[in-house]
């Protein structure tokens, strides 16, 4: 099957409710629940009370009520991020998956429609059974209504009268734009949630709980763009030596956040990407001298020390390229030559460190037809040719790796 028949086959069947749906003659999508334990950490949660929010230069024109009263409500309260389904693609006659890859998605996404064709073309060429986890906030983690288009052109409408000067303001991306804009913290407390529900995923299976996960079953990964900043934390935290033997695979991903450019109308908008950059990287400092509980996360944990070391290039170099020269052997990435959103020689910088001394493989990729960062196998019938040959070269190499 062609991948533009593929996508359009996926994307037809898949939904949350079914227990099992079936692809193809031997592959399903087995639905299961999970329910994060990890909502007081969010802001407006038992364990982080706080209240900082970003103070614009004119404060009258800062976020109209609309936007108060449908995107900054308390994360610790939205629901559909603390209880939530996900998708496992399997093998329809494995009982119990020997070995599992988990599938990180990028910033902004709703859905996961563009990533099905790539979990079936891994799963049917690795035999592995590929876990679809979401991030915080993310997917089905978010309430409907931030996708909704009616709801969300009343926010952008206003969010641009109020912020005239807004580049790649959206209805794609004012939901997740605003919050971040109002609450830039929420970058990092999502990022942790994140971190500890797969932990949790990856203990609560190994002590034999999972009805379709092996308790010994292998644990790989496979990435794209903002999905790798939380696979390498995992990998360089490495908890308990549960990935002491993983492969990661990603793709359009790598790069630490200061490298990044991700003003788009399809991730976020220049204003929210000032305020994130503001506190993340340039004032993190001053707010975990601040902040006690943040200080306690990012200063006290492994896995805060990684994740800071992640955010900023020139902040704790020497470790993170210490740890990706223990890893060197673990990890491949492609990327895409006209990538603006995650350039070639920024993964580069990161993977390979600063003296280029580290052997991480990185092979970079150009499509003969027009691709973007968000969007390099277009489902369009004019193209579907040649699509689908770069889809499957691409794949297949993520796939080799993943199996070797």
């Amino acid at each position: 099957m062609k991948y533009i028949d593929l996508f359009n086959h996926l994307k037809k069947i898949e939904n949350y409710m079914d227990s099992e749906i079936e692809i193809n003659d031997n592959l399903v999508i087995r639905n299961f629940t999970f329910e994060s334990n990890y909502r007081f950490i969010l802001p407006g949660g038992l364990g982080n009370n706080d209240d900082y929010e970003f103070i614009p230069s004119v404060p009258q024109d800062y976020e109209p009520d609309v936007i108060q009263q449908m995107l900054n409500k308390k994360d610790s309260e939205i629901m559909e991020n603390i209880k939530f389904r996900y998708h496992v693609i399997m093998p329809k006659r494995e009982m119990k998956a020997k070995g599992i890859i988990f599938m990180f998605h990028g910033f902004n996404e709703k859905c996961w429609h563009k990533y099905f064709p790539w979990a079936v073309h891994v799963a049917e060429k690795t035999g592995k059974s590929i876990v679809m986890f979401p991030i915080a906030f993310h997917m089905n983690r978010a309430p409907a209504i931030w996708s909704s288009t009616r709801e969300m052109y009343r926010v952008s409408e206003q969010r641009k009268e109020r912020h005239p000067d807004v580049i790649c303001s959206s209805l794609s991306n004012v939901a997740i734009s605003t919050r971040l804009h109002n609450k830039p913290q929420r970058f990092i407390w999502s990022g942790l949630q994140t971190y500890y529900d797969v932990i949790d995923f990856v203990e609560h299976f190994k002590e034999g709980l999972h009805p379709f996960i092996d308790r010994d079953a292998s644990i790989d990964f496979f990435s794209y763009s903002i999905g790798t900043f939380l696979g390498e934390i995992l990998m360089m935290s490495n908890k308990d030596g549960h990935f002491d033997n993983s492969k990661y695979a990603t793709f359009c991903g790598g790069a630490v956040f200061n490298r990044l450019s991700p003003v788009s109308k399809f991730i976020l908008d220049s204003e929210a990407n000032v305020s994130l950059y503001s506190f993340v990287v340039e004032h993190l400092e001053s707010h975990m001298k601040r902040d006690e509980v943040l200080r306690h996360y990012m200063h006290t944990h492994p896995e805060g020390n990684n994740f800071r070391s992640m955010l900023n290039y020139r902040s704790l170099t020497k470790d993170r390229e210490n740890r990706f020269k223990e890893m060197c052997n673990q990890f491949y990435a492609i990327t895409l030559a006209k990538d603006e959103v995650v350039p070639t020689y920024e993964v580069i910088n990161t993977l390979q460190g600063s003296s280029r001394d580290i052997p991480i493989r990185i092979e970079e990729l150009d499509y003969p037809y027009k691709y973007i960062h968000e969007d390099p196998f277009p489902a369009l019938a004019k193209i579907a040719d040649e699509v689908d040959e770069q889809f499957r070269f691409t794949f297949d190499k993520i796939s080799d790796f993943l199996s070797s």
